[in-house]
């Protein structure tokens, strides 16, 4: 089973490494935790501090298209990528105890995304 995190981000390059020490590398039930950023038109160094801190899949909106773009084109990418699980959080968001508590509710309609 494979898990992508998404994070949808505009000039998040300040909080975005809080926000990835927060999120897990490994999660029980799943072969692969995977990232996912997705730049909506920053103007900072977002996606280079994504790089640095171990993203392993950016995509890039080339100027801001707003948060459901955002979100659309992370869903058409962690599919594309093999997700059996996708996970949205936000650059601004502590998430890593709800990942966790979530991940022993996988049949719960807000962890499903299909």
């Amino acid at each position: 089973m494979k898990l992508i995190i998404q994070i949808p981000c505009k000039d998040e390059a300040a909080q975005l490494p809080a926000t990835l020490a927060d999120l897990p590398r490994t999660l029980a039930g799943f072969d692969k935790v995977e990232w996912l950023v997705i730049d909506d038109g920053s103007t900072d160094d977002t996606v280079a501090v994504a790089r640095a801190h171990g993203v392993e899949h950016i995509v890039r909106l080339t100027n801001h298209k707003g948060l459901a773009s955002a979100f659309q084109a992370g869903l058409d990418a962690s599919l594309k990528l093999g997700a059996d699980m996708i996970v949205n959080t936000d650059a601004t968001t502590s998430t890593t105890a709800a990942i966790s508590r979530s991940s022993s509710r996988r049949s719960s309609p807000a962890m499903r995304t299909w």
